[in-house]
């Protein structure tokens, strides 16, 4: 793909994802995404045959920057429970860190929490981790995925919806829990959840 095309399908997902963060943005038209982007009307066929498909893309793309932000902010741990705690607390923290991937993902997610990539490959690469290291007990690890994402899905929403939670508080709770869940006892998973937290790059 020559440096043109890729900067219109580039400006194509970046204008869908604008779009998917607001909450009719799948309602656009191909001229609105197209507006949106600043490119023609006819680049749009050149890239995508359908609204579907492009925002099939812009959800992924989203899911796949993200899971490459969680990579890079714990590479440094070495504790692979450790590394997933992180990585929950940090995306339960995307509504003010990264506030369009989290309306992304509280517009449209939930349909993606069982995808082969993005977030939820870099899950299910933290939990076999963990578990392979004798530090969590996770069962069926696409099981154990649709668990956490649903647990961060439900998190988002709330967070969303009352902001008069403490959003620190709820954060620890929900990744107290997930920890639990997968057999750890109560005070190392508090210790966990509350280690001082690697910030996004």
């Amino acid at each position: 793909m020559d440096r043109r095309k890729a900067r219109t399908r580039a400006a194509l997902i970046a204008a869908a994802q604008r779009l998917l963060a607001g909450r009719h943005g799948t309602e656009a038209s191909i001229q609105q995404i197209t507006d949106a982007a600043d490119v023609g009307f006819g680049s749009f066929y050149n890239h995508f045959t359908s609204k579907t498909e492009l925002f099939d893309a812009a959800i992924s793309q989203a899911l796949t920057d993200h899971a490459d932000l969680l990579r890079r902010a714990t590479a440094h741990l070495n504790d692979p429970a450790e590394v997933f705690a992180a990585s929950v607390r940090l995306t339960a923290r995307l509504r003010d860190t990264h506030p369009q991937v989290s309306k992304i993902l509280l517009h449209s997610g939930l349909p993606y929490l069982t995808a082969g990539q993005g977030m939820p490959e870099h899950a299910l690469h933290d939990l076999q981790a963990a578990h392979a290291a004798g530090r969590l007990d996770i069962g069926d690890p696409e099981l154990a995925v649709a668990c956490v994402g649903g647990a961060l899905l439900g998190a988002l929403h709330l967070l969303d919806a009352r902001p008069d939670l403490d959003p620190d508080t709820a954060i620890q709770q929900v990744t107290i829990n997930l920890l639990r869940m997968f057999g750890l006892k109560a005070s190392e998973a508090h210790h966990l959840a509350t280690r001082p937290l690697p910030d996004l790059p």
